[in-house]
């Protein structure tokens, strides 16, 4: 891929492969993070498992029983990876694309001596040109402001020619009930007052309201399982020649999207704001002290400085601390190796405890410990 990259957009990097950790991360200046621990055996586990008990979920791996577990997969390998980085190559920034984005980075610089880590994700921005396509203004003449937690952040100003884009995106929500309307973070904007990061898909499993849907329904949609059938849909793209359509749809946009775009990091030319998740150093006010948020941060030759927020509106907060709250008990539980830390976490998931009795919660729990013990930090074995 670096080297199909490397070529694709006209660059000359010396690209070399190795399967020693130590010496690809020694003497780094950056390093990026983006691994699936236990592959796509695991990540059905995470699916199959909890379905037994009736739990329905659709991506599984930011907030759930899913993402528990895939944390608790994560974890100890990305504690390896920053001891490394301790060692090798203090000063270097890790670059972490690999979920559950909170839960790994607070659990890295939680429970490790390097502190230089970030969390990069494409919500935000993906957020910022969705909602210019809704009112139909090109999206790179907007302007965005968000924060929150990620996959639960939320766009506090969006604006073109200085003129707020929220009336404009009322009106397309109202001229198209039965589409548009239809959507969970359309639902989620109109009872919270603020558009949500998130897409529908992922949205719907960090809630209590919407996985445990009734015969007749038609509130919302939310496609169960999606990300095992998209990782299905892959790994047949990868074979055969009948998408070699796709590729070049792939190189183009590439190709278009460097003329205007700078690597995420790339402070050494030029001055960029980007989203990246952080150690919440009194940036978000209303938000745990230490907790991972997500905050626009300047980067520039100083390196990454997160800007500080101040609060969230109130009812925004108060549901990213819902989400908080499984966060921070999965790292607990990944840090001190604890079963009843693992309980917590799933008796705080707000899908869960919309479906599931204590008791079942309990013996979901031991049943994915038994399945997933070999990848569980030490003290879950």
């Amino acid at each position: 891929m670096a080297r199909w990259t490397n070529a694709t957009l006209g660059a000359r990097g010396r690209i070399s492969t190795t399967t020693d950790r130590r010496r690809a991360l020694d003497g780094a200046d950056f390093a990026v993070n983006v691994i699936q621990v236990g592959g796509h055996a695991a990540t059905l586990l995470d699916f199959e498992i909890p379905k037994k008990y009736g739990l329905r979920q659709t991506i599984a791996d930011t907030s759930g029983v899913g993402a528990v577990f895939r944390a608790l997969r994560t974890i100890p390998v990305m504690l390896g990876i920053a001891d490394d980085m301790a060692e090798l190559c203090p000063d270097a920034w890790m670059l972490n694309y690999t979920n559950p984005m909170a839960m790994n980075c607070w659990a890295w610089y939680e429970g490790s001596l390097h502190q230089n880590v970030v969390g990069l994700c494409h919500s935000i921005q993906n957020t910022s040109r969705q909602v210019a396509e809704y009112v139909g203004v090109p999206p790179e003449e907007i302007t965005f402001h968000g924060a929150g937690v990620n996959h639960m952040s939320w766009v506090l100003r969006v604006e073109h020619d200085g003129r707020s884009l929220y009336p404009a995106l009322d009106a397309a929500i109202a001229a198209d009930p039965e589409g548009l309307g239809r959507h969970v973070r359309v639902q989620v904007y109109k009872r919270f007052g603020y558009f949500p990061t998130e897409s529908s898909e992922h949205f719907a499993e960090y809630v209590p309201w919407l996985m445990r849907r009734r015969r007749g329904d038609r509130a919302s949609a939310h496609p169960v399982d999606e990300y095992v059938r998209a990782a299905r849909r892959t790994s047949r793209c990868t074979r055969g020649k009948a998408h070699a359509g796709r590729r070049r749809a792939l190189r183009d946009r590439a190709q278009r999207g460097v003329r205007g775009a700078h690597h995420p990091l790339d402070g050494h030319r030029v001055p960029r704001t980007v989203y990246g998740n952080v150690r919440n150093t009194g940036l978000i006010t209303n938000l745990p002290q230490d907790a991972c948020v997500e905050v626009p941060c300047l980067v520039d030759r100083a390196g990454l400085q997160p800007t500080h927020v101040g609060a969230l509106p109130a009812q925004c907060a108060a549901l990213d601390r819902t989400f908080l709250n499984v966060v921070e008990l999965t790292v607990c539980a990944a840090l001190e190796g604890d079963r009843d830390r693992v309980l917590q976490a799933v008796t705080l998931d707000p899908n869960a405890a919309a479906v599931l009795s204590l008791a079942q919660m309990e013996t979901l729990v031991d049943e994915m410990l038994a399945a997933e013990r070999d990848m569980m930090p030490e003290g879950l074995r």
